[in-house]
């Protein structure tokens, strides 16, 4: 007998684990790059770091999986395509544009050359589809993300409506293939003609899109209590293990591996919000962590780069344990720095740029299903494993008796799916 989700209750739009989770993927980038730029020089320090962060690029990947899942999870199927083209603009740009024009405003300082073009091309978010080197980390480097994020953001109302029909084994197909496409695009990488490699593998939009819809495949199993994947202890202890392992294996072979890993955590962590089950990423803390993530990871290497540039440790580091200490204060700073940028720009642009959400309909007869936007919506009091509000975050409720996979039935959901 197969589940189909509900929406009794308003309190599960959010699913807080998976908003702790964008902390811990912004965490691997910045201590990727904390790497590359060889802030820390002691011996013993940068031993720790090369070793907890060679894999940190894969943040990126957690990023793209962990929004495609997050964006159909909260997908209203009446929602009109303008609207959510808004509102995801809404939450990019403004913090976009303000850290775009502080990047040039620190390259004029330090007379570096700006490409028009290349300028153009950042400010409009298009440069991931340019393979000329440089361009595509032009001005603020990390923004060639965001420009991946708005060709998945173009698409995904465009492809919605065939994903909420598609048959449940085409959507494992999905979860199944992802991964080995990814594995074989490093020997079909060597087919482009040379320079091209680390674009194509690495930025190109389209193929950096197959991560997404790895994350939107899931969502969707999820949603219709179909997907089987492992409880949150288990999934962390494999996520664990991919980590430590993959430092023995070659690289060519760590993104295919990791996407594992990062789907099984993913609907993991969701699953447990939704059935009221333990989550260590649910904490407040990490919650408001997440939410300030998108600006940290914009600012971090502008941060970082600027600092060194100006006391002349850019490209040779800091000595002894000065390194460490200046990671520990960067960390600060940019947090901070999130901070104030979250709640003076990002927060206050959402809410004057994007839409407002359209109103539920009418609840039709007893016994029957309304629609709320477009999503079923039940007339009922909210089942148990509803969320309550819990402070600034929303927690799930407590599980209901036999609720969920232990005794033998599909997971019910109750309430929207909306983890924004």
């Amino acid at each position: 007998m197969t589940s189909v989700p509900t929406t009794a209750s308003p309190a599960l739009n959010r699913l807080p684990s998976l908003t702790g989770l964008r902390w811990i993927a912004a965490m691997l980038v910045f201590g990727y790059h904390v790497g590359t730029m060889r802030i820390v020089t002691q011996p013993d320090a940068k031993a720790v770091v090369d070793w907890l962060f060679t894999l940190g690029l894969s943040g990126v990947q957690f990023f793209f999986i962990l929004s495609g899942f997050v964006l159909v999870w909260s997908a209203r199927d009446g929602d009109r395509r303008r609207d959510f083209w808004r509102r995801r603009l809404a939450k990019i740009y403004p913090n976009h544009v303000l850290t775009w024009a502080a990047a040039l405003l620190v390259m004029w300082w330090f007379a570096d050359p700006v490409v028009p073009r290349a300028a153009l091309e950042n400010l409009f978010l298009v440069q991931a589809w340019d393979p000329t080197p440089g361009y595509f980390y032009s001005i603020n480097n990390v923004s060639w993300s965001l420009s991946c994020e708005l060709f998945f953001y173009l698409c995904l109302p465009l492809v919605l409506p065939a994903i909420r029909r598609a048959r449940s084994g085409a959507l494992w197909a999905v979860v199944v293939a992802v991964p080995l496409v990814i594995l074989a695009l490093w020997p079909g990488q060597q087919l482009l003609p040379e320079g091209s490699n680390w674009w194509f593998t690495q930025v190109f939009p389209l193929v950096r899109s197959t991560e997404f819809w790895l994350g939107v495949a899931a969502a969707e199993l999820l949603r219709r209590g179909h997907w089987r994947g492992p409880g949150l202890p288990l999934a962390s202890l494999l996520f664990v293990a991919v980590w430590v392992v993959a430092h023995w294996i070659p690289a060519e072979m760590w993104a295919a591996l990791l996407s594992v890993a990062y789907i099984l955590v993913i609907p993991a962590a969701a699953r447990a919000d939704v059935q009221g089950r333990r989550s260590p990423w649910r904490h407040r803390t990490l919650i408001w962590l997440g939410e300030v993530s998108f600006a940290f990871y914009l600012v971090h290497v502008l941060v970082m780069m600027t600092v060194l540039r100006l006391t002349g440790h850019w490209g040779v580091g800091l000595p002894g344990w000065s390194g460490p200490l200046a990671v520990l204060g960067f960390l600060v700073a940019n947090l901070a720095l999130a901070a104030a940028l979250h709640r003076f720009v990002e927060t206050p642009m959402m809410r004057r740029l994007a839409p407002r959400r359209r109103k539920p309909a009418t609840t039709s007869a007893p016994g029957t299903s309304a629609a709320v936007d477009g999503v079923a919506a039940s007339d009922t009091p909210a089942a148990p494993g509803a969320a309550r509000a819990c402070g600034d975050g929303v927690v799930p409720g407590p599980r209901g008796a036999g609720d969920g996979p232990r005794d033998g039935r599909p997971i019910e959901y109750a309430g929207p799916r909306d983890p924004r």
